[in-house]
């Protein structure tokens, strides 16, 4: 599509097309990032290399395809931000349960990018397993100044080359992730382990996708004596901090909150913390956890105190310590 020429607030209703002024090389919308890895995060960054025929950019808007999920913007100094919420096609997995829609665009405006000057504009989003490496994911950027404008949305016929192109939307190809050390051989940790009136069963994680930073743990804690006990912390070896989460669905939306003052353990009763429920959250995470590893951590209790325990790693998605990956489409990715 050609660029947009507008000359002050006129409505849409008004605006001119007219040819292409200026040309593409000098022009661009760029993504800084070109490439990108399936079912792992994505920085993305929008770079505006030059305004409209010398005047300055005043708003940027980038759509996020489908497939792209969890969209979240970085707010500008001087910018006003915004962002469009629309439903998916289809369910994606993401670390907080299954999503069914998100943020499809986001527009910094107000500012004043003058034509002389560079600047970027920057979106965190996960790119999911609906694409292979191989693909190419497109983000159609809008471009607005004080006078005209460009639409960065042109998409290249099978066998065309984006440079052949006079407006093309930034591109990302995706590919493979770098291949790492074969994990560990599965080492199988005490599924119970004794402190005083307590036991505690069967710790276990789950694996992490490439770049995470958090991770969910899970475990049974049962309490056999006569008074009850609390339990207020967790902490594994590669995580900054632990928190106690709930999770619940409230008009389809999934939430996630911390459990203020700890988790109740009654006299005689069990407590499961496991997927789509009560479960634990490593944050800050300093390393990835790989399917078949074993990590040292401890669970703090208000009367136990904080015991040592062993949590195994279960592959992304797994539903219980022992069990498999879900299959492709069965997005069961519940904390």
């Amino acid at each position: 599509m050609p660029p947009i020429r507008r000359r002050g607030a006129l409505p849409v209703a008004a605006l001119v097309f007219v040819p292409f002024l200026a040309s593409a090389a000098s022009a661009h919308a760029l993504l800084e990032r070109k490439e990108a890895t399936p079912n792992a995060a994505y920085r993305g960054v929008v770079q505006i290399m030059h305004g409209c025929d010398g005047k300055p950019t005043t708003r940027v808007s980038v759509s996020i395809p489908e497939g792209v999920t969890g969209a979240k913007p970085m707010p500008k100094p001087g910018w006003t931000l915004a962002t469009t919420r629309s439903a998916y096609s289809k369910p994606y997995p993401s670390f907080h349960g299954t999503v069914t829609e998100g943020v499809t665009t986001i527009t910094w405006s107000g500012g004043s990018l003058p034509d002389d000057q560079v600047d970027e504009f920057t979106f965190f989003a996960r790119v999911s397993d609906a694409f292979e490496p191989g693909a190419t994911i497109h983000f159609p950027v809008e471009q607005d100044c004080t006078e005209g404008g460009y639409r960065w949305s042109e998409v290249p016929a099978p066998g065309q080359e984006a440079r052949a192109l006079k407006t093309p939307a930034p591109a990302v190809r995706i590919v493979a992730a770098k291949a790492t050390a074969a994990a560990p051989v599965p080492v199988k940790a005490d599924s119970e382990t004794k402190a005083g009136a307590l036991a505690i069963e069967t710790p276990w994680l789950r694996a992490t996708p490439g770049g995470a930073k958090v991770a969910g743990g899970y475990v049974t804690v049962r309490n056999t004596g006569a008074e009850p006990d609390r339990l207020t912390g967790a902490a594994i070896a590669r995580a900054g901090r632990g928190e106690i989460h709930t999770m619940s669905t409230e008009n389809g939306v999934m939430k996630m909150a911390p459990v203020a003052g700890g988790l109740t353990i009654a006299p005689g009763e069990s407590v499961a913390l496991k997927p789509g429920g009560l479960h634990l959250m490593f944050l800050d995470l300093t390393d990835g956890l790989r399917a078949g590893e074993t990590i040292s951590g401890t669970l703090t209790f208000e009367r136990a105190g904080t015991i040592p325990v062993t949590f195994t790693v279960a592959p992304i998605g797994a539903q219980g310590p022992g069990a498999a990956a879900p299959e492709a489409g069965g997005h069961a990715h519940h904390h």
